[in-house]
């Protein structure tokens, strides 16, 4: 019989692979304006003006923080997350007392 730990866990795996899918396939797809010619400009200048302003840090932080907007990179993070709590579950459950099978004192 599995320990509720365990089913918790793959019901959290299953949750975050279809939470994930229909991140993936309901989001909406970002513009790819790379090929304009006037758009290119904009975000180097763009880039340059935060680069100066904010240094590297702050060029980086705004590179993520468009990436985030990716439903690809939303998916992954809910997959990443899920895989995370459920291994945490997976992890506990082994630790569990199985009725007289305990390996503490007794008091």
């Amino acid at each position: 019989m599995m320990s509720r730990l365990k089913i918790v866990g793959v019901l959290i795996l299953l949750l975050g692979l279809v939470g994930a899918g229909l991140v993936y396939w309901t989001g909406a797809p970002t513009d790819d304006l790379s090929a304009d010619p006037a758009t290119a400009r904009a975000y180097k200048s763009d880039a340059r003006n935060i680069e100066i302003n904010l240094g590297k840090t702050g060029l980086l932080m705004n590179s993520l923080l468009h990436d985030l907007k990716h439903p690809g990179t939303q998916a992954v993070i809910i997959l990443f997350a899920s895989m995370l709590v459920a291994s945490g579950c997976f992890y506990f459950a082994r630790f569990q007392v199985h009725g007289d099978k305990s390996d503490g004192p007794t008091v």
